[in-house]
């Protein structure tokens, strides 16, 4: 509450119970009332509104700051839980991935396997060819001589 708030809501409480324990006239009540309320006028005047002013932005200033800091704390917050989130789909799909792969892994593989068994026979098979070749051609050399 500023300096005036506090003025005005002081008087304004000193006022009333004023006017609720005073045994004292009409007449002298209402005097009393309105020398207080000039009191409180008096009061208002002498107030350096300049001073009030800053005081008012200071307290708005800070108000702006703290609700800053709240989005920012409300965004980190978000963030976090998003982050979490990404995560865990990251892993499950790392999870997919790992098991859908594994098949078409194993799969690759094994062709490989055969193909290298397939090669490594083709290959047996023409050098046996040519161990065959060489023998029947110095087999044939032998016995023509």
């Amino acid at each position: 509450m500023g300096k005036i708030g506090k003025i005005v809501a002081g008087a304004l409480a000193g006022l009333g119970i004023g006017l609720l324990i005073a045994p004292k006239k009409g007449s002298e009540t209402r005097k009393d009332v309105s020398d207080k309320l000039n009191e409180v006028v008096k009061k208002a005047k002498d107030v350096d509104y300049n001073e009030l002013m800053d005081n008012l932005e200071a307290k708005i200033k800070e108000l702006k700051e703290e609700i800053k800091d709240l989005d920012k704390e409300k965004a980190l917050d978000i963030a976090k839980e998003k982050a979490e989130i990404i995560k865990e789909k990251v892993e499950d799909l790392a999870i997919q991935a790992k098991d859908k792969a594994t098949p078409i892994i194993e799969s690759k593989v094994e062709d490989l396997r055969k193909s290298a068994i397939k090669a490594t026979k083709e290959i047996t098979k023409k050098l046996e060819g040519k161990d065959t070749a060489k023998k029947t051609t110095k087999t044939t050399k032998k016995t023509t001589k």
